[in-house]
């Protein structure tokens, strides 16, 4: 079986709620038009199927866009060796999904983290506590409305009371260049406007044959000793 024949299965037992599978760079995925169904989805998909692996589950913020949640079961079948992506919705008013932890006891785990730094909830999760954020953490971190240099806290002896983590921030991305050393992001300074330079970037030929300024917008700062 081939994950495209697989994915066909499913679009098969489950009819409308499921999209035609879309094939990008050899992954197969599929659309569930319902949250609420992705439970009986997945448990068909392992229990039919052989996908007893989950490899993890990710969510992405649609800042500006309703729905504004997008939820991604990456499985996998250790049997026939196939990989598939099951994507869902999850309107921000409503903003939670059943948990799938009654077909993958890893769920566990990958939708704590999603309700820490999303705020998604898990209907019928055993235990959904954060589990990097402590509790009573009144903000989501992962969400695209989050400031990148952090929110004060008014917890004091709880956690930082002031910008974490990036005092001083945001980071900023470098555009072009051949890979991902050049675009890695670097920390601006507010004040003069200046980036935090890469040792890295300044013995590489590429990167100064690069089009573009390869160390963005700003003055470059020179280097400080070590």
């Amino acid at each position: 079986m081939t994950p495209l024949e697989l994915a066909k299965q499913i679009k098969s037992k489950f009819g409308d709620l499921i999209s035609e599978p879309v094939e990008f760079r050899e992954e197969i995925t599929i659309q569930v038009s319902d949250a609420e169904s992705m439970p009986a989805i997945c448990a068909f998909a392992k229990g039919e199927l052989g996908f007893d692996y989950l490899v993890d589950i990710t969510s992405a913020d649609n800042y500006g866009e309703e729905p504004r949640f997008t939820l991604v079961y990456h499985l996998y079948g250790y049997g026939h060796l196939c990989s598939l992506r099951l994507k869902t919705s999850v309107a921000e008013e409503k903003g939670e999904a059943p948990t799938v932890t009654t077909v993958w006891r890893t769920a566990d785990w990958h939708e704590r983290e999603i309700y820490d730094m999303m705020g998604i909830r898990f209907q019928g999760h055993p235990d959904l506590r954060r589990i990097l954020m402590w509790e009573g953490y009144p903000y989501f971190p992962l969400r695209k409305d989050f400031p990148l240099a952090g929110k004060p806290s008014d917890m004091p002896e709880v956690a930082f009371s002031e910008r974490a983590p990036l005092e001083g921030g945001p980071f900023v991305t470098i555009a072009g260049g051949k890979d991902s050393t050049i675009r890695e992001p670097r920390v601006r300074d507010p004040e003069s406007d200046g980036l935090e330079t890469n040792a890295r970037l300044e013995c590489r030929q590429d990167i100064k044959d690069a089009p573009g300024h390869p160390y963005g917008p700003g003055p470059v700062e020179s280097r400080k000793p070590t």
